[in-house]
């Protein structure tokens, strides 16, 4: 079945090459990703792995949680770990997850029959500390993922999550957002008493809170 966003992520427990964990309690109150790659000793999964793994001080500053998943064992990860840091320059930090039997492939709908039927499709699910699904992304397998989006994104819903503001368009951190159309103007000049640009209504833009 299709997780949608505001899904409970489900709860699962599986070997990973960092041990055994049981996804809910090891994520505990922190946000989540939780990602999918194809198959270990692939090119393109080598590479996002890798980038990844460069990314975990970005993580970190965000409260993120990194995990990975593929239908290959523990054993062929920790294996590939070390071509990922040979090609690289770094090796996960971050578990993975060896789903063989696809357990948690299928519990996430990570196995496309129209790609394949023993790949797992590029999935990407953002988790937050309620446990809530707040993003899905679904790349095909030959296409490598822009893990610099996840971040925007992530800084995005911590943002909103926060503040009574949505981000426009190729926003990035810093930049100008909306005012949620559900504030009055009232309620709006109480929240941001330095005022915003009104360029219609429903579209008031003002600095990031």
């Amino acid at each position: 079945m299709a997780i949608r966003l505001g899904d409970t992520a489900p709860d699962f427990t599986a070997d990973t090459s960092e041990g055994t964990i049981s996804f809910h309690e090891w994520k505990g109150d922190s946000w989540a990703v939780l990602f999918s790659h194809p198959k270990d000793f692939t090119p393109v999964c080598t590479t996002e792995l890798g980038y990844t793994a460069k990314l975990a001080d970005e993580f970190a500053r965000r409260n993120v949680k990194v995990i990975g998943l593929s239908c290959d064992s523990v054993e062929d990860h920790i294996a590939w770990s070390q071509d990922i840091e040979d090609t690289q320059g770094i090796r996960p930090n971050f578990p993975m997850i060896g789903d063989p039997d696809r357990t948690v492939a299928d519990l996430y709908d990570m196995i496309h029959p129209n790609a394949s039927d023993t790949m797992t499709v590029r999935s990407v699910f953002v988790i937050g500390p309620d446990n809530a699904v707040k993003l899905t992304i679904t790349y095909p397998a030959s296409t490598g993922r822009n893990f610099d989006e996840v971040l925007r994104v992530i800084d995005s819903l911590q943002l909103t999550a926060a503040k009574k503001v949505a981000t426009p368009v190729n926003w990035q951190q810093g930049d100008d957002v909306i005012i949620v159309p559900a504030l009055s103007k009232e309620e709006a000049a109480e929240l941001f008493p330095g005022g915003w640009d009104e360029q219609k209504p429903y579209l008031r833009v003002v600095a990031q809170p």
